[in-house]
């Protein structure tokens, strides 16, 4: 369910931790975790915040979309599945992936198409998918041949994933079809 201003003041209360200063805590636990097990739990916990549109402001502030980023450049799986969950989450909105171009997280979310994990291959086709439509520049670095073919590779293996095949199908209805 998306928060606005009320709902998130009768979630807190008035001796509740308000929403800038525990996402900030968070990213402050991430900073100073030491163990992979926590890092991975502190970001899916985070990952979970950027859906809703009310969060989009802090997370930008805190730059949770780089910290996103740099996790999905990590060899651990799970920082790789749930970073590039969390900018899936975030990529509806164009300021995101403004952010998420600024520091050059195309290449890093289309290698995540390659990934092991189902999860993270739907996220990456999911946060592609909101990409394209943010500028031309974003849009023909996400168009490239080998991308296009992998995603049409996806689209044809309903066998295999459903869900792959579905997304994949959406993404080059929208994007590739559409312009030839």
């Amino acid at each position: 369910m998306f928060t606005n201003n009320q709902r998130q003041e009768e979630r807190t209360g008035k001796h509740g931790t308000p929403r800038l200063q525990y996402l900030q805590e968070l990213v402050s636990q991430f900073q100073n975790a030491t163990d992979e097990e926590t890092k991975e739990r502190i970001v899916a916990n985070l990952a979970n915040f950027a859906y809703d549109p009310y969060n989009y402001t802090i997370l930008r502030q805190l730059n949770v979309l780089e910290l996103f980023v740099d996790c999905i450049t990590e060899p651990n799986e799970k920082l790789v599945e749930f970073g590039i969950g969390g900018l899936c989450n975030a990529c509806a909105e164009p300021k995101n992936v403004a952010t998420i171009v600024e520091v050059d997280g195309i290449p890093f979310i289309i290698k995540c198409l390659s990934s092991p994990v189902r999860n993270t291959v739907n996220y990456a086709l999911g946060a592609l998918y909101y990409m394209c439509d943010y500028n031309r520049a974003t849009r023909e670095e996400i168009l490239k041949a080998e991308v296009v073919d992998l995603i049409e590779r996806y689209a044809a293996a309903e066998s295999v994933s459903v869900s792959f095949s579905n997304l994949a199908k959406a993404f080059l209805d929208k994007h590739v079809h559409t312009n030839t």
